[in-house]
């Protein structure tokens, strides 16, 4: 008898209205509410099985065997699951990524979409799409954005049960792409765990969280009405108002590098050229140039000879996370 197996695929998303900084950081609600769009072609696949060699958990990135440091944080979000829903018994679990991971390009938030939702699958939980989004945020804050389709906006919440993701519009409402120009795949010396934690000592975060509503509301109307002028002002504004939190936290976290600032000045020229592009940096140095159907290939001839880019990677508007083998 072949032993039962769960597969699930799930993608990172890119942020347009940040989350950074948590009100109850044990449950990972949000300081304040985040939009985003799902990356497809950016693919976590994870795969779950029976433990039977121990009582713990084990875990494969990539073909490669995890120690038990690297696997601590899976296993305390298996563990969470387990309080949760009352199932028994040790995972395997196996994961591969065709994008970089810890470089500020959402690799935790797929990792934890796919496990959530491969637990649901492999369990029989029978969780509804906010149930399995909000236990995806237990194990990343992001992840719960990667279980719904397309668009998606992160509701803050008070407690567990009521922060969650839902989508916007459907997958085919806009054609966006994601061009992600890497100027550093290495992992990042600080995590978005620790950034989380320090954001509180930024004098900036406050004015941030303050007006988080408004950029809200104008992203989300950008959205709904394909309003790419608008969309680009405001994900600007917002991507540079979260790393000006980090620079501004004690002690200050630096993501961007020369070779990142040369690439958003580059989008602003190009902007102003009539070409529809926008930039928008996670945490981490690389830059994600949002661009329409229409425009994507002038974008990519005017980064095709650009200095200081290490690997650039394509992605669009794409699904929520998937059990693709029962």
């Amino acid at each position: 008898m072949s032993q039962k197996r769960t597969t699930v695929k799930a993608h990172p998303n890119i942020a347009f209205i940040k989350y950074w900084g948590n009100a109850i950081p044990d449950l990972r609600l949000p300081s304040n509410g985040s939009i985003s769009m799902n990356l497809q072609g950016l693919d976590t696949v994870t795969s779950l099985s029976e433990n039977n060699k121990g009582a713990f958990h084990s875990l494969e990135i990539n073909g490669e065997k995890q120690d038990s440091i690297k696997t601590k944080r899976i296993s305390a979000f298996i563990e969470k699951a387990r309080e949760l829903y009352g199932f028994s018994g040790y995972l395997d679990v196996r994961s591969q990524n065709n994008f970089p991971m810890g470089a500020g390009i959402a690799s935790s938030a797929s990792a934890f979409a796919a496990l959530a939702t491969a637990i649901n699958d492999f369990y029989a939980l029978d969780l509804s799409e906010k149930e399995i989004s909000a236990l995806a945020r237990l194990g990343s804050g992001s992840a719960c954005r990667s279980i719904p389709d397309g668009f998606t906006m992160w509701k803050t919440g008070t407690t567990h049960e009521g922060s969650y993701a839902t989508s916007i519009v459907p997958v085919n409402h806009w054609e966006l792409y994601d061009y992600i120009l890497i100027v550093n795949k290495d992992e990042k010396k600080i995590s978005s765990t620790e950034g989380h934690h320090l954001s509180a000592t930024s004098p900036f975060q406050s004015v941030r969280i303050h007006d988080a509503k408004r950029r809200l509301k104008i992203c989300k109307s950008a959205i709904l009405d394909k309003d790419f002028e608008k969309l680009s002002d405001i994900i600007e504004l917002d991507s540079d108002m979260m790393h000006a939190v980090m620079m501004t936290s004690n002690p200050p976290i630096t993501y961007w590098q020369p070779d990142s600032i040369a690439i958003m000045k580059k989008v602003r020229a190009l902007r102003k050229r009539g070409i529809a592009c926008a930039y928008t940096m996670d945490a981490g140095p690389n830059v994600h140039v949002i661009c329409t159907a229409s425009d994507l290939n002038k974008v990519k001839e005017n980064f095709k000879q650009f200095k200081g880019i290490d690997q650039a990677l394509l992605a669009k508007t794409g699904f929520g996370a998937r059990v693709i083998q029962p």
